[in-house]
C-alpha cells in the first residue's frame, strides 16, 4: 500500500524531488485520519487541531484506581452513615427527655411509666403534648419522635405486620421491685441514682415484637422493660417475658435515655439490671 506507514514514506516517498514530491508530501499531511475510540479531539484556540489519546491499558489502570478507590471509601461512608443516624437517634431521646422534664414541672414532678399519667395513658402519648402534639390523636404514623432511624425497617414484627410501619422505636423503665411492671407515674425523688438510671432504650426488632401504628393496635402496653428477660442479653423471644431492649442497634448495643435526661450508647454485654432499678 503506498500510504503504508509514514516509515515507509521516510524511506522512499519523500525521496520524490521535484513538482512530485511536493504534491505527493502536500496530500500526505493533508489527508484527514480518523479518530480512534481512545482519541480525543482538542482545538489549541488558533483553529488547528491536534490529537492526545491514552492507550487501552492506561484506562485500565484509571479505572483499577478509581475501583480502589471505592472499596476504600465505602465502608468508611457506611460507617459514617451509621454514626449520623445514631447521633440522630441520641438526639431524638434528648427531645424526649426534655419533654419528660415539663411533664413532671406540669404533674408534681411526677415523670410517665408503663400505663402512665394516672389515667391509664400510655407513656408515649403522655409525652405527645410536650412534643407538639395533641395528646388524643389516635394516628401515630405523623409522629416522627419516637421512630430511631436504624431500626429496621425490613422483615415483620408480631402479627406479621411489617417492621417498616413501626412508629414507637423505643421501650420505657417499667421495673418495680415486684417484678410486675409499674403501670402509674412515678415522683423523680424516688429515683436515688439518676444518672445511672436508664428511662428509655431502643426497642428491639423480631417477629415476637408488636409494632405500634395507631391506638388500634395490638400489645400496645408492651413498649416497657420490667424483668431481666426484657435485657438485649436475653435470648427469649417470648411475647412477655422475652427481649424487648435492642441487642445491636448502635455500636453493639443501644441509645439509652438516663433520668438526669443525658442519652448515650450502652453495649449490650454491660447492661444490667441495676440500671433500670434506680433505686
Amino acid at each position: 500500500d503506498f500510504f503504508a506507514s509514514f516509515a515507509d514514506l521516510d524511506k522512499t516517498q519523500w525521496s520524490l524531488g521535484g513538482e512530485e514530491g511536493i504534491l505527493l508530501r502536500s496530500t500526505i499531511m493533508d489527508k484527514p485520519r480518523a479518530f480512534t475510540p481512545l482519541e480525543i479531539k482538542i482545538s489549541n484556540g488558533s483553529g488547528k487541531r491536534f490529537l492526545t489519546g491514552f492507550t487501552l491499558i492506561e484506562l485500565l489502570v484509571v479505572i483499577a484506581i478509581i475501583a480502589i478507590l471505592m472499596a476504600i471509601l465505602m465502608p468508611a461512608l457506611h460507617r459514617a452513615k451509621k454514626q449520623a443516624k445514631a447521633v440522630s437517634c441520641l438526639n431524638n431521646l434528648k427531645q424526649v427527655g426534655l419533654a419528660a422534664i415539663l411533664y413532671a414541672e406540669n404533674y408534681d414532678s411526677y415523670v410517665p411509666r408503663g400505663l402512665s399519667g394516672g389515667q391509664g395513658v400510655l407513656w408515649f402519648t403522655a409525652l405527645l403534648p410536650f412534643l407538639g402534639h395533641e395528646r388524643d390523636i389516635t394516628d401515630y404514623r405523623n409522629v416522627k419522635i419516637y421512630r430511631c432511624p436504624s431500626f429496621s425497617r425490613s422483615g415483620f414484627g408480631l402479627y406479621n405486620i411489617p417492621n417498616s410501619k413501626q412508629t414507637v422505636c423505643y421501650v420505657i423503665n417499667g421495673w418495680s421491685p415486684s417484678g410486675a411492671s409499674i403501670t402509674k407515674p412515678t415522683k423523680l425523688s424516688a429515683f436515688r441514682r439518676p444518672a445511672a438510671t436508664i428511662y428509655l432504650a431502643d426497642n428491639e426488632a423480631g417477629t415476637w415484637r408488636p409494632i405500634i401504628e395507631d391506638e388500634n393496635s395490638r400489645e400496645l402496653v408492651r413498649l416497657d422493660i420490667f424483668n431481666a428477660g426484657h435485657l438485649p442479653g436475653s435470648d427469649s423471644h417470648d411475647i412477655t417475658n422475652g427481649r424487648r431492649i435492642a441487642r445491636d442497634r448502635h455500636r453493639g448495643g443501644c441509645n439509652c435515655l438516663f433520668l438526669d435526661w443525658h442519652s448515650a450508647p450502652i453495649r449490650s454485654e454491660e447492661m444490667t439490671e441495676e440500671m433500670w432499678r434506680g433505686k
